[in-house]
């Protein structure tokens, strides 16, 4: 009874640990001291700026410019304005991504004492997506921004200027960023960027990017941001993942700095949600006060943070930030093999260990992990919500819920594996056991991984239960594993060889402390209790940030994993009758798969988190019918809003749309409407496609050629586009523009293939408009929109 309260009470301790450096802080008011940064303050200006979507070239978002444009006068930066046709391109593989749109920039300059001195930029983007007021993505960073400017003139005039890069179109593809950094002469002058971005609309914000050669401003970070939160875990995954802000283009030219964000609370996330009630203003303040505290040291210093190899570093408990030399990782490791070879020769001179069940452990550490992925996985299955943004979404509205779920199943896992090991004779029951877990993903994910993440454990199993195992050479075994991974990550990618460096040498303490086991008094099972509460803080915060940011469910397996290397002796069973012995982790896993089957068959919609529901009106012009569209399965009213016209609602293939969608037919001939496009043929071969948007319209464009097209120019600028024969190129421009076009000479014969879609924000007024909505339904994205589609073959 006495390990199954130390269990006990390292997992409520470190579950409060976790929970309170999680917190977001209290925000300031607007009264606080002129010095400080307040949520207060910064939220005067989401509440005025994010009433509405304000997309870009919109006329909502003209007018949080003109708002911009007041405050910034106040604040005696004189703003000014830097109009262009924003472009940007991308090439992957056989396709290119390119997008367009006329952007305005907001730039302001507060000027320092030295004004040849590098500037550091505070860089934010306005604009929101269609659907969405974009409270948090990035009012709250153009907020943000503004207060600490403020901030920074209240303590006098600073040493370099600060300047304000508030752009616009970000949420278009980075469209003013690049112009701004491709074409302003304000960006030489920027020597270190500050960016605050949102994807979500609560939570700690996160400084989770860095520009290369990170090491001296990690180490001004460490020494000036409050409650910082950060790993430089995040800046390598970051690298591997195709998201994009503003800071990649800063970054792409040569720039530095820090990247800030918050994602907690998903569901609002580019959500008609996104309001400035909705939003947690402990998240601002929480960016606020990193954000201020690095812009202060910044602004007032001589000199910037040297460029310096990148650091190792990660956060404590929301308390400090704890950053060394990558050359320093090996010290860790160094200090690990010499605390583990210590535990095993104490262990050694007491009793003789035997190897063949060191390596049983080492194979029970592997089993921990995939039996932990194979409990998550069919948590996640249970819930009955599928993968994806859309399909997702139920259980981003009861996100709390679902987390506790997945990690009481993924806990549960872990001690059962150590349970089962200790107790013996588990080696058929674990594998059927996993074997029916593993046909159940399998049916309800309609595919196999699940199956064969069964069979992985299933065979686990088989190999290392057996006759009863032993705690010392269980738990040397087990950690030897995690060993092997710190040496491989410190060759492979040594900044992020801390994520399994750090809990393991909690672990091995632990290991010191208790004798491998051995130790009777009750002093060593409380240091251990405390380690293991430690070490169940820290990894529940990195399972935390990955349940938020990935839709993987085998992903927070290693947390868990690492977590229990400090468990494992708690978690061993004690003398007693089986069923007490194999209870507590059977109990704690079935807990959460009951709470994964009650997010099933309850209902997540609310007015605060409604479902989303996205009606648009197809007119295909090549075909000459019309269609009420959904991208997504419907809901009840939706689907009315589909059949109201009489038509069946079923799946359909059209065009724009890369996956069949769910549609009705339209009563009636299409109604009127001209091509957005003009092809034009000119002297020499040359040919152009050109097209006029109005403000709040999109023309989304898939072109193919099949022989060489010569020099493409896009607005009279070179573009990469269709560089190379068969390349499919993917367009997106965003209104107003007047006579925008793209320019081929071809140098031969060949042809061109453009299919086109063309976004319109109302639907045509010959046709029904979408009937009352249900409070829990919420219009999403470009929902009410009429999109026009056709093609053009050209030949030259």
């Amino acid at each position: 009874m006495g390990r199954l309260v130390a269990l006990a009470a390292a997992l409520a301790v470190g579950i409060l640990l976790f929970y309170s450096g999680a917190r977001t802080p209290e925000p300031l008011p607007a009264s606080a001291s002129g010095q400080v940064f307040s949520a207060g303050r910064a939220m005067a200006d989401i509440e005025a700026m994010a009433q509405v979507p304000h997309p870009v070239g919109s006329a909502a978002n003209a007018a949080v410019r003109d708002r911009l444009i007041v405050r910034m006068t106040a604040l005696g930066l004189s703003p000014r304005i830097q109009r262009a046709i924003g472009q940007r391109y991308e090439a992957r593989r056989s396709e290119a991504f390119g997008a367009l749109a006329p952007v305005e920039n907001v730039i302001g300059v507060l000027p320092g004492r030295d004004r040849s001195l590098p500037a550091l930029a505070l860089m934010a983007h306005y604009d929101s997506v269609p659907g969405s007021p974009g409270a948090a993505d990035d009012m709250a960073g153009v907020a943000t921004a503004l207060e600490t400017v403020r901030a920074i003139e209240a303590g006098g005039t600073p040493a370099r200027d600060v300047m304000l890069v508030i752009t616009d179109g970000e949420e278009a593809g980075l469209l003013g960023a690049q112009a701004f950094f491709d074409e302003s002469p304000l960006a030489r002058r920027i020597g270190f960027v500050l960016n605050m971005e949102a994807r979500g609309g609560g939570g700690r914000a996160a400084m989770f990017e860095t520009g290369e050669g990170n090491g001296g401003a990690i180490d001004l970070y460490r020494k000036t941001a409050p409650r910082p939160s950060a790993t430089s875990l995040s800046v390598f995954l970051y690298k591997q993942l195709p998201n994009d802000t503003d800071f990649t283009v800063a970054k792409a030219h040569g720039a530095t700095g820090l990247n800030f964000a918050f994602i907690g609370r998903e569901f609002d996330y580019h959500s008609p949600s996104s309001t400035p009630a909705a939003l947690d203003q402990g998240s601002v303040q929480h960016m606020g006060d990193q954000v201020l505290g690095v812009a202060r040291a910044m602004a007032f210093a001589q000199a910037l943070p040297r460029r310096e190899p990148d650091a190792v570093y990660g956060s404590l408990f929301g308390l400090v930030l704890v950053s060394y030399p990558q050359a320093a990782g090996w010290v860790v490791v160094g200090l690990i093999v010499l605390l583990l070879g210590f535990a095993a020769w104490r262990a050694q001179r007491r009793e003789p260990i035997g190897w063949v069940e060191v390596a049983r452990g080492a194979g029970l550490s592997l089993l921990v992990l995939a039996a932990c992925a194979l409990a998550l996985h069919l948590t996640r299955l249970l819930t009955g919500f599928g993968f994806g943004w859309i399909e997702g979404r139920g259980l981003l509205a009861r996100f709390a819920a679902f987390e506790v779920a997945m990690a009481l199943a993924g806990a549960g896992a872990a001690v059962s594996v150590a349970a089962a090991a200790g107790e013996g004779r588990a080696r058929i029951t674990g594998a059927a056991a996993a074997l029916l877990a593993g046909v159940a993903c399998s049916v309800l994910g309609g595919d196999i991984a699940g199956l064969i993440e069964g069979g992985l454990v299933a065979v686990l199993a088989l190999a290392v239960f057996g006759r009863p195992a032993r705690l010392p050479e269980s738990w040397l075994g087990l950690l030897l594993v995690p060993l092997a991974a710190a040496v491989a990550l410190q060759v492979l990618a040594p900044t992020t060889a801390h994520t399994v460096a750090w809990p393991l040498l909690v672990a091995v303490l632990a290991a010191v402390v208790l004798d491998l086991g051995r130790a009777r008094s009750l002093t060593s099972w409380a240091i251990t209790a405390a380690l293991a509460a430690a070490s169940i803080a820290w990894t529940g915060e990195l399972m935390h940030n990955l349940l938020q940011g990935l839709d993987v469910p085998e992903l927070p397996a290693a947390p868990i994993w690492l977590a229990s290397l400090s468990v494992w002796p708690l978690a061993w069973p004690e003398d007693g009758p089986k069923f007490r012995r194999l209870a507590p982790g059977f109990g704690i896993a079935a807990s959460g798969l009951v709470l994964a089957l009650g997010l099933r068959f309850t209902d997540p919609w609310s007015p605060r988190h409604p479902a989303a529901a996205e009606p648009l009106y197809v007119i295909d012009r090549d075909q000459g019918r019309a269609f009420r569209v959904s991208p997504f399965a419907p809901d009840p009213w939706a689907r009315a809003v589909l059949a109201a016209d009489g038509g069946l609602v079923q799946r359909h293939s059209l065009p724009t749309f890369r996956q069949p969608v769910w549609a009705a037919l339209a009563k009636g001939a299409p109604p009127s409407s001209p091509s957005p496009l003009v092809l034009l043929h000119g002297p020499g071969g040359a040919l152009t496609v050109r097209a006029d948007l109005a403000p709040g319209e999109q023309l989304d464009l898939v072109l193919r050629a099949d022989a060489p097209v010569g020099p493409v120019e896009v607005d009279g600028k070179p573009s990469p586009i269709l560089s190379q024969p068969g390349q499919t190129a993917h367009m997106s421009w965003q209104g107003p523009l007047r006579a925008m076009a793209i320019s081929l000479r071809p140098p031969g014969h060949g042809s061109l293939q453009v299919q086109y879609a063309r976004y319109s924000p109302d639907w045509p007024a010959a046709a029904s408009s979408p009937q009352a909505r249900p409070v829990d339904v919420m219009l999403w994205d470009r929902a009410g929109a009429t999109i026009v589609t056709g093609n053009y073959n050209v030949r030259w």
